[in-house]
């Protein structure tokens, strides 16, 4: 276990005379302390360090008549107030517009909606499965929207190779998607 020792002040700093210097053994204590009520390991990390950072600033206030785990404890509490107000300010997402949710929404049906996403994902898996002659034919033909004899010369084939590619995987895709039977 690390232990952490804070020590009083360097010497060019004011001290009072007769101020105990406090030194803390295990973090353990903090740690779940904080970890408990802040669940981004992240921020936890950050409130144990500025909590450790208040305590060496504050040393000076700590007059013994706590432990000094909860002496920690209690400045870790207010760093983990203040740390959610700041969080909780200032939504992190945008302001919602009413009208548009509503203008839009009259005119969508979910269940077509969710048969065309159903749709499109047995689409692009079947394009996948395709050999890859035909699926590079298909996409040269889909992605440039190209006559057959651009797709051809982008490709270095013949036209009659690329029309007899582009049936092919046509007749594969309908039946892979549609679930229509083989001729």
């Amino acid at each position: 276990m690390n232990s952490l020792n804070l020590m009083l002040p360097p010497p060019t700093a004011s001290k009072r005379p007769g101020t105990p210097g406090v030194s803390f053994g295990e973090e353990r204590k903090l740690r779940l302390f904080v970890q408990k009520r802040v669940l981004n390991q992240d921020d936890a990390d950050d409130i144990i360090q500025l909590t450790y950072l208040e305590a060496w600033r504050n040393q000076e206030k700590f007059k013994g008549l706590a432990k000094p785990d909860t002496w920690l404890c209690g400045i870790a509490l207010n760093l983990i107030r203040n740390h959610f107000r700041r969080f909780y300010a200032q939504p992190p997402l945008s302001t919602f517009d009413e009208s548009d949710f509503y203008e839009s929404n009259e005119d969508i049906d979910l269940s077509e909606l969710c048969d065309n996403r159903r749709l499109l994902d047995r689409t692009l898996s079947a394009m996948d499965a395709l050999p890859k002659d035909m699926r590079e034919t298909l996409w040269t033909a889909v992605d440039t929207e190209s006559s057959y004899r651009d797709a051809a010369e982008r490709l270095g084939v013949p036209i009659g190779t690329v029309r007899s590619r582009l049936f092919r995987a046509r007749g594969q895709l309908k039946r892979s998607v549609y679930g229509e039977a083989r001729p």
